[in-house]
């Protein structure tokens, strides 16, 4: 296979082998966290589960990409990314003791959900040294193959990771806490690998002099309104029909998401624990049905062109979501977890291939950080929403016509922007 044949290119080289090492075990260790913290907000027997404590944690865990992560880079610029990696994954594995020490203390929310934050937060600047640090490690002939295999080990580690929390939540039964030190552990083993890099190997380079920090943040600031500016000209209308159909199908995702984990925690299970395992699975169909998007979307996409696909994906969803969801029953919604996994990843792929295609180099970066900014602040607002419109047990007739709707509206708009 050629994925995997350029995976044995990259991995002859030993600097490329431990900044891969690096962001296994962070990404690893974020899954193993997130699911840690779902599961303590979602599962905890002890705890009575709203759509409004779903929605804080949701928050928490997104907030901070949408609002550091354009500004990340101007910091990054300032330190060592190799000592961003040791110092961050330190903080992280210290932060994360402490969530585990609040988890079982009884302590106001508000402190636990700030160390959260916390962690979260520091994981975007991680994250954004990660790929800033790539091309001190790889050649030029193999950045571009460096880049699409690094990030998707990342997230299959995530994925892993998340995995990993499962069965050991399952098997250190009501025990949160035993899954964030486990994630904590990681976070020091990132920390350990990157002490194995010499510090000026990651850059960045010290005979460039960066900005001023202030000056920095101004202008990062410029540059996304300039962004916003870019795509306000008539002729990229399909870039931007495309980003606010996708930031509309992510808030549907986010609103069903919610909506499932409510129904897992008290209408479609016994106790938290049958509730729990019944999440797992639903996830995991979902996410087989984000890899079988992965292998549809590059045929798919090819005969029908991008528009039209996501056009596609949102008017199956507006068809199959009610009919699966309405009867509130577990194969149903199951089949919906699937059908949503690969109608959003489907929707997100060929919006991807639209935005790089469509939009100038000198832009690109720019406008892929707007598209980050929407893609999470509309997943958190679908959380909001939910807590709105969710009963306790999380049957909502109106959550899933509403979100019916809005599959509904974005594949008749979508099709009217490709008819032109």
């Amino acid at each position: 296979m050629p994925v995997v044949r350029d995976l044995r290119v990259l991995l002859r080289l030993r600097d490329f082998r431990r900044l891969l090492a690096v962001r296994l075990l962070s990404q690893g260790a974020d899954g193993v966290y997130q699911v840690a913290l779902a599961t303590y907000v979602v599962f905890s027997p002890e705890k009575e589960t709203s759509p409004a404590a779903i929605a804080s944690a949701m928050a928490v865990l997104l907030l901070p990409y949408s609002l550091v992560g354009p500004f990340a880079g101007a910091l990054l610029d300032r330190w060592s990314r190799r000592q961003v990696f040791v110092h961050g994954n330190l903080l992280r594995a210290v932060l994360a003791v402490v969530t585990a020490v609040l988890m079982v203390s009884h302590v106001p929310a508000w402190l636990f959900y700030a160390s959260a934050l916390c962690v979260t937060a520091v994981n975007r600047f991680v994250l954004a040294g990660l790929s800033a640090a790539l091309p001190r490690v790889v050649d030029a002939e193999r950045l571009v193959m460096a880049n699409s295999l690094s990030p998707t080990a990342g997230t299959l580690a995530a994925t892993g990771g998340g995995a990993l929390a499962f069965a050991v939540r399952l098997l250190a039964s009501d025990s949160d806490a035993v899954v964030v030190l486990l994630g904590a552990s990681f976070y020091l083993c990132a920390a350990l690998v990157s002490l194995s890099m010499a510090p000026e190997l990651l850059g960045p380079d010290r005979a460039v002099t960066p900005p001023r920090l202030g000056t920095a943040l101004v202008g990062t600031a410029r540059d996304l309104r300039l962004a916003v500016r870019y795509l306000a000209a008539p002729r990229r209308r399909e870039v931007v029909w495309a980003l606010f159909a996708m930031t509309l199908m992510r808030f549907c995702y986010g609103a069903l998401l919610v909506m499932l984990l409510m129904l897992c925690r008290y209408a479609l299970a016994t106790d938290p624990e049958d509730g729990m395992r019944l999440l797992g699975l639903a996830l995991g169909i979902s996410g087989a049905g984000f890899f079988t998007a992965a292998a549809v979307t590059p045929w798919a996409a090819g005969r029908l062109g991008p528009g039209r696909w996501i056009t596609v994906c949102a008017a199956g969803a507006a068809v199959l979501e009610p009919a699966l969801g309405l009867p509130f029953a577990t194969v149903p919604l199951l089949l919906a977890a699937f059908v949503l996994g690969l109608t959003t990843q489907g929707a997100k792929i060929a919006t991807d291939t639209i935005v790089q295609f469509a939009v100038d180099d000198g832009f690109r970066g720019r406008i892929f950080s707007v598209y980050d900014v929407l893609f999470n602040v509309a997943f958190v607002g679908a959380a909001g929403a939910s807590a709105l419109i969710l009963p306790a047990d999380g049957r909502s007739a109106a959550l899933v016509l509403m979100v019916a709707l809005v599959y509904a509206a974005v594949a008749v708009a979508m099709a009217r922007v490709e008819r032109r």
